[in-house]
């Protein structure tokens, strides 16, 4: 499995194609560099390198590429765990379609949620600088294999999934790349961009929010919100403790909805979050009740990466409920 990190690793922070990587997990400050590698088989890791890695992102058989941004608190093994898990009902559903691609951002490991909660924050924030630089090399790299001849372009098509915190850190590095490395707005380089449990503020995604530029970036953006989804209550509660009153766009969806782009579709998962994840109600986007087989939300999803449409049967669609039959 390929990822990118900007957690620091053991040792040298100097690329180096083809060694050993290791996470240095007592150090969960963002580092200013970023790092492509892979996870092979027996669990190891190897930096690749960042051309050698687009170029074997191009190469490889699958259609799509889905860029996963984790939530706060976990650790490396536990965003191994549910990419492979999302990987797998992916490859059920058609194989070589969609390759996952983990972004893993520093989290800490202290004990206590809230401690874990403000820490990560920061984390989040600072993890914009190197990414959106990740992003610009990608542009550069595309651009290249536009340009030069004798080279095929890049025909895979990009989306990003973010779930609960990862949603403040793809916000916070889209915006860090409008303001330090392009001239005129974020790009249109994602297909389906979706928000899953979001831990943002509600209103983050109207028109004249800090989110809005995910809306720029992206043809569709799908919004997953679940009202008892408990882990989003402890950050509401954290929130409050110190003093920031806003209710979190993955327990209410977008507080105006006239407010958000005409790009932006919610999806209301109330009635099988809590039956897919027990007994938090937060990652309820791969299995459902039984692990390994698709939940209803996944196959929502994967319809948006098949199709590239949200509502194919309604364009003028915005909004529907998750049941189960």
């Amino acid at each position: 499995m390929l990822f990118i990190t900007n957690r620091f690793p053991k040792g040298s922070i100097q690329t180096r194609a083809g060694r050993k990587f290791e996470f240095d997990l007592k150090n969960n400050a963002p580092s200013n560099s970023v790092f492509f590698c892979r996870r092979n088989a027996d669990g190891s890791l190897t930096e690749v390198g960042g051309m050698n890695f687009l170029s074997e992102l191009k190469g490889s058989s699958y259609r799509q590429i889905l860029l996963y941004i984790h939530g706060f608190s976990n650790l490396p093994d536990s965003v191994f765990e549910a990419a492979e898990e999302f990987q797998a009902l992916c490859d059920q559903q058609d194989p070589n379609e969609v390759l996952v691609v983990p972004i893993i951002w520093p989290c800490d490991n202290d004990l206590g949620i809230v401690q874990d909660y403000w820490d990560d924050q920061k984390s989040a924030d600072g993890s914009a600088y190197s990414l959106s630089r990740a992003l610009s090399r990608f542009l550069e790299w595309r651009e290249s294999n536009l340009n030069s001849p004798g080279t095929d372009p890049c025909l895979k098509r990009i989306n990003v999934l973010a779930h609960s915190m990862g949603n403040r850190v793809l916000r916070e590095t889209l915006c860090a790349w409008d303001r330090y490395d392009l001239a005129d707005g974020v790009p249109l380089i994602f297909r389906n961009t979706f928000l899953v449990a979001a831990d943002i503020e509600n209103e983050s995604i109207h028109r004249t929010e800090r989110a809005k530029l995910i809306c720029d970036a992206s043809r569709n953006v799908v919004v997953y919100y679940a009202s008892d989804d408990l882990a989003l209550r402890a950050s509401k509660a954290a929130n409050l403790k110190n003093k920031i009153a806003s209710r979190r766009l993955g327990h209410t969806g977008p507080e105006n909805m006239d407010m958000t782009p005409k790009n932006v579709y919610v999806v209301d998962c109330d009635d099988v979050n809590n039956s897919y994840d027990v007994p938090k109600g937060h990652s309820y986007f791969r299995s459902g009740k039984v692990q390994g087989k698709p939940g209803l939300v996944f196959e929502h999803i994967y319809g948006c990466l098949k199709t590239g449409r949200v509502f194919p049967e309604d364009e003028q669609r915005r909004s529907t409920i998750i049941r189960e039959s």
